[in-house]
């Protein structure tokens, strides 16, 4: 996704799905250090419910990124309007939001590295430090797809690499769901 919003999009409106992708990964981050592992062991019907919803939103995300595959890609170049910074944060915010595997990953690393007595600076130190390192990756690549030459590499392969990822996507999804 990061990918086809830099080369369709531009790196404004990707930075804003970096920063998306960054917030929603601090959220997941956040609630798995203040004990929402704890509240899913004692509600597993709420897990069951965020898996459902979150994976059929990215199935939804894989089933777009296949159908859409095979049509060529509109650039800003090409005279359309760009999807915009807050468009992109948004919709990085909900996908990232929508990730049950990130909630699951986060509750096993800190129920396993996080001692109880952490202070509370630390804990936020630490969500910070999930929040930087999210927001810098994609902004990286944001930064990398939105320039000439990695943009035109992608436009050229966009049918494989969106049909790739796009079942990838759905295989994870299938593998969590049954999970």
């Amino acid at each position: 996704m990061s990918v086809r919003v830099a080369a369709s999009d531009g790196f404004r409106a990707a930075a804003g799905l970096a920063l998306g992708f960054g917030l929603g990964a601090a959220f997941w981050a956040a609630a798995a250090i203040t004990g929402l592992a704890l509240v899913f062991q004692l509600l597993p019907s709420l897990l069951l419910v965020l898996k459902i919803a979150g994976t059929g939103f990215l199935f939804w995300i894989a089933l777009r990124m296949w159908r859409q595959a095979s049509q060529p890609i509109v650039t800003t170049d090409d005279s359309r309007e760009s999807m915009g910074f807050v468009a992109s944060l948004r919709l990085g915010v909900f996908t990232a939001a929508s990730n049950a595997k990130t909630a699951v990953f986060f509750g096993a690393i800190f129920a396993g590295l996080i001692p109880q007595d952490t202070s509370a600076l630390w804990m936020c130190a630490i969500v910070s430090a999930v929040f930087v390192n999210e927001t810098v990756w994609y902004v990286f690549v944001a930064r990398a797809f939105s320039l000439p030459g990695a943009r035109a590499g992608y436009i050229r392969l966009k049918s494989t690499i969106d049909r790739a990822f796009g079942g990838l996507i759905a295989l994870f999804e299938l593998k969590i769901a049954l999970s």
